[in-house]
């Protein structure tokens, strides 16, 4: 039980970091990310290559995966960022099933379906590796959080809120932009390092567009734009999503095909009820402006 408990813990500091990253995209910038899962695959295979087959160690692994994520975003987001929302979305999303395609094929590299075993764990117990996550969930955190306090973060809600108008007062709308999607891929980058690190196999299936429905669940339910609301709403869905495995023990007549669709069925209903009693999210976004008392 305290191995399985450590595991969901685990995958919910997982998910932070995966919800911090299209917080900061989408949440704080407006970007919408279908793609995120193609740049999570990134991070998680290009470590796992580095310390599988060139034998790298894996904190090495880890600041060459991030860069590379944060390199590819950049790219990404250079090409792409001048296009409307939708666009702008259809693009990334393309990006990742391209990626999941070279990855499917090009097997000399990647080992195409067969996938990549024996990924080494920086710490190999699984409370090292529940430490791990917690450090690289902390340190994202501490970034994007001094970030949206930062004018840098004041400039993203604004051009969230009102391009237009940003553009009208002087702010560089594509820099800002390409800035903090690159960002995000950073944080994707270390989020598919501790998803490499912590099922030491990777392949192809793994990493699908339910990955990024997921990830727009922890932020609607987080409240757009607030960190600290992620870290909450990680938990909540993967309590939620990992809970609702036991039916079987209090539900035993129904055959599995029904179970797994009342799961989905208690998954939604829970979230919907979330919604309607707490739509604002979970948290807030940080307010530049103090309030200042009436004059009587």
């Amino acid at each position: 039980m305290t191995i399985y408990l450590l595991s969901l813990v685990t995958l919910a500091v997982i998910a932070g970091v995966v919800g911090l990253a299209l917080n900061i995209q989408w949440g704080m910038t407006g970007l919408v990310n279908f793609g995120l899962f193609g740049f999570y695959m990134v991070g998680a295979y290009a470590c796992a290559l580095l310390t599988t087959q060139l034998g790298w160690a894996p904190w090495q692994a880890v600041i060459a995966s991030v860069v590379l994520t944060t390199v590819v975003c950049a790219l990404v987001s250079l090409i792409s960022v001048r296009l409307d929302d939708d666009y702008f979305a259809i693009v990334t999303l393309a990006f990742a099933e391209s990626v999941k395609l070279i990855v499917n094929n090009e097997q000399w590299l990647t080992r195409g379906s067969i996938g990549i075993p024996g990924i080494p764990r920086p710490l190999p117990s699984d409370i090292g590796m529940l430490v791990l996550a917690l450090a690289g969930l902390g340190l994202v955190f501490a970034v994007f959080e001094t970030i949206s306090r930062s004018p840098l973060g004041r400039t993203a809600r604004a051009l969230r809120d009102d391009p237009l108008v940003a553009e009208t007062l002087g702010k560089n709308v594509l820099g800002t932009r390409l800035r903090l999607f690159a960002l995000g891929g950073a944080a994707l980058g270390v989020a598919g390092c501790l998803h490499a690190f912590y099922y030491q196999y990777i392949d192809p299936t793994q990493f699908n567009v339910a990955m990024t429905a997921s990830a727009f669940m922890l932020v609607i339910l987080a409240g757009r734009g607030s960190h600290r609301g992620v870290l909450v709403s990680s938990m909540t869905v993967v309590l939620m999503i990992e809970g609702t495995r036991f039916l079987d023990d209090y539900i035993s007549w129904l055959a599995p095909h029904q179970l797994a669709a009342l799961r989905l069925i208690l998954i939604g209903l829970g979230l919907i009820l979330l919604l309607i009693y707490k739509p604002e999210g979970f948290g807030r976004e940080y307010r530049f402006m103090r309030r200042v008392p009436a004059i009587r």
